[in-house]
């Protein structure tokens, strides 16, 4: 019988008398760590930051402002409501207009009864309204009777009321009881 060695004694012997308590050796050392991108830029993006935050406020702005509607005041309305009438034939529809925007004009600028109310409830509130004075208030009930005797009169050919200049007169001097001056021209 063949006695056997052993594999490992047929190994060579370098491999187990090798040093191990000695130091590995040691890759070459990597290169130094660049700065990463928020180290190298950091104030460029605080500051491109803030200036997107800015444009795009401004811009924002800019769109919703475009959005809201320019509320025109009520007497330049009036005036202009009025206006267009200057050259309309004074028939049952210009004496019905007249009388409405003059009683919308009344009721917002002084708070008195709207166009839904009648003649005699607007004048009512208008005697009532402490900052207009008694010429205003004559003139408009004047007008506003005016208005109704012609528009509900018999005969269709009743005289120049010239409705439209009295009543422009009428806001321009109510406009000037707003504005402080109570110079009213009788």
């Amino acid at each position: 019988m063949k006695i056997i060695a052993p594999f490992f004694l047929l190994l060579p012997t370098t491999i187990f008398a090798a040093d191990t308590n000695g130091l590995p050796t040691l890759v070459p050392p990597y290169p130094e760590i660049p700065p990463t991108f928020w180290q190298q830029h950091q104030m460029a993006v605080i500051i491109g930051g803030f200036l997107f935050i800015g444009v795009q406020s401004l811009w924002l702005y800019k769109l919703l402002m475009r959005l809201q509607p320019k509320v025109e005041p009520v007497e330049n309305l009036t005036r202009a409501a009025l206006t267009g009438l200057l050259n309309e034939p004074e028939d049952g529809k210009l004496l019905s207009e007249v009388p409405r925007i003059l009683r919308t004009y009344f009721g917002n600028q002084f708070q008195t009864a709207g166009a839904e109310a009648t003649t005699a409830e607007f004048i009512a509130s208008l005697e009532r309204h402490p900052r207009l004075t008694a010429a205003v208030k004559t003139i408009a009930a004047a007008l506003l009777n005016e208005c109704d005797t012609a528009k509900f009169a018999p005969s269709r050919h009743a005289p120049d009321l010239d409705v439209v200049e009295r009543a422009l007169d009428l806001v321009n001097e109510a406009e000037q009881i707003r504005a402080g001056q109570t110079t009213v021209k009788a």
